[in-house]
């Protein structure tokens, strides 16, 4: 029997290993366009389009992407194990917990627009005040998340973006209030078949960091 073919040590990488050095989120109105190119053909990462807005400084915890992922499982009477299993659900989420008191965070918080009637005004701009509608509306926003690594052999930055171009609140924690820490105000949004983008959720890499990783040209 032939030895297993296990990884040498030669082919790990920690180079390759990421970490959020620092993130971002911002939040827009599915009436602003939908991100599709957030980098140039150099990979510098572009301005985003008018209209999103930045969730600011979180909690420590970052930002959790989750997801629920069911099967539908076929039994058959031959057979302890299912014979065929189909997946049946796959749904992805993001929760953060956000630690500004901006537009972005009480909107996300409180279902508000963010942007257009009912939206916030400017901070400092007299008085914010929201009230809650007897029906809530089914509010869909588009998320950006951004983290930024740096190449460990040439120190330059790469970047993480992941856009839901159509998500949904779908829990959020309670608000307390409290001298010993800040009025925080926890959010999950869920993501959605958005039909211009044709998924529920985009994800890029690349940036000048990224693309140091590309071979050399003989």
């Amino acid at each position: 029997m032939p030895a297993a073919d296990f990884t040498t040590i030669a082919e790990l990488r920690q180079s390759l290993i990421r970490k959020a050095l620092r993130y971002a989120i911002f939040a827009a109105d599915t009436t602003v366009a939908a991100v599709t190119a957030p980098f140039d053909t150099a990979g510098l990462l572009q301005t985003l389009p008018a209209g999103y807005l930045p969730v600011g400084f979180t909690t420590t915890d970052g930002v959790t992407f989750s997801g629920d992922l069911s099967n539908s499982d076929v039994e058959s009477g031959q057979s302890a194990s299912p014979t065929r299993s189909d997946v049946e659900t796959d749904t992805a989420t993001a929760q953060w917990v956000p630690q500004e008191t901006n537009a972005a965070a009480v909107a996300l918080y409180e279902n508000l627009p963010l942007s257009g009637t009912g939206a916030l005004p400017d901070l400092g701009t007299a008085t914010w005040t929201w009230s809650r509608p007897k029906t809530p509306p089914t509010r869909y926003r588009r998320l950006v998340f951004i983290a930024e690594d740096l190449n460990k052999e040439t120190g330059n930055a790469l970047y993480i973006v992941r856009h839901f171009p159509s998500a949904l609140r779908s829990g959020r924690e309670d608000e307390q209030w409290t001298r010993t820490a800040e009025i925080s105000r926890g959010v999950t949004y869920q993501a959605y078949l958005d039909d211009e983008a044709g998924t529920d959720s985009i994800t890029w890499i690349d940036g000048p960091g990224w693309r140091d990783f590309a071979p050399e040209t003989p």
